[in-house]
């Protein structure tokens, strides 16, 4: 399997490629489970070439601590690559390659779409996100990118970058995989003990129950239900539940028939932070 450092070896196999085929990127931080998977898999399936970026991005951590206990597990990732395809180019580069100037973040307008939810408790997370991300795309110059769905609000900015910086790229939302009782799947998940991540199925069983309650309910009393179950689970610690419209990401303030909305919830299961999200209509 081709493993790439630099910038300069992977443009060397790239260009050869031409604008007649297609390529498909699927940027992540390794520590891959079937949800990358998942998104590989499409991508695959959907161009002639598929590049899959494995970069631990330090500037879209706001808690060093976290950064520290991100795993890191480059030769693992790459045998699941391998049993994915032998075609995959790999672009694992080190930090300096990245951000060759310095480790700092590029500050973007995401007309407000950074500043609730994960950006209200994530100081700079999404111009992290969005830095790296730019220099991904501008560099493979994909036909497609994928991104998952768990981190709605990112995919929702990633679509905003590519149409400030006039990037010509499809970016590709991809469902949620989930583990067998709900959880959304995540490298984080590895962190949980088995007893913790058992009780964090509530996560997503209570996100199904909001959905049904959603038709004949205001979303305030929605909202205040969900805090309630987990004032009954002591093990897991609701940050967040906001329920919000598709395209802003604005609170809700009062549901409109031609509007879309989701649910958005952020719970610390010991001192692992998950996030989730759902459709409500």
């Amino acid at each position: 399997m081709l493993v790439l450092k630099t910038e300069k070896e992977l443009k060397s196999h790239l260009l050869p490629l031409g604008n007649e085929k297609s390529l498909g990127l699927v940027p992540t931080m390794g520590a891959l489970h079937h949800g990358h998977a998942s998104l590989i898999r499409r991508a695959i399936s959907e161009n002639d070439t598929t590049v899959v970026s494995i970069f631990i991005n330090p500037t879209q951590f706001n808690n060093q601590e976290d950064l520290k206990k991100y795993p890191q597990s480059l030769k693992e990732d790459i045998h699941i690559l391998e049993k994915l395809s032998s075609e995959i180019i790999v672009f694992a580069p080190p930090v300096e390659e990245m951000y060759p100037n310095g480790v700092t973040s590029t500050s973007y307008q995401f007309n407000g779409l950074d500043e609730v939810m994960e950006g209200a408790f994530r100081d700079g997370h999404f111009n992290g996100v969005g830095t790296v991300v730019e220099v991904l795309l501008k560099l493979v110059n994909p036909t497609k990118a994928y991104f998952g769905e768990k981190d709605f609000q990112q995919l929702q900015i990633i679509k905003r970058l590519v149409e400030i910086k006039d990037i010509p790229v499809d970016i590709i939302g991809c469902p949620i995989v989930r583990e067998p009782n709900g959880l959304a799947m995540s490298s984080r998940n590895e962190r949980l003990s088995p007893v913790l991540r058992k009780e964090a199925g509530l996560i997503y069983k209570t996100l199904e129950t909001a959905k049904k309650r959603f038709g004949t309910e205001s979303a305030k009393s929605i909202m205040d239900w969900v805090k309630n179950q987990f004032k009954e689970h002591p093990n897991l610690k609701l940050e967040y539940i906001e329920i919000t419209d598709v395209e802003t990401l604005m609170p809700i303030k009062r549901k409109q028939d031609n509007r879309k909305y989701r649910a958005f919830i952020a719970v610390y299961a010991d001192e692992v932070r998950l996030i989730d999200n759902i459709a409500l209509n």
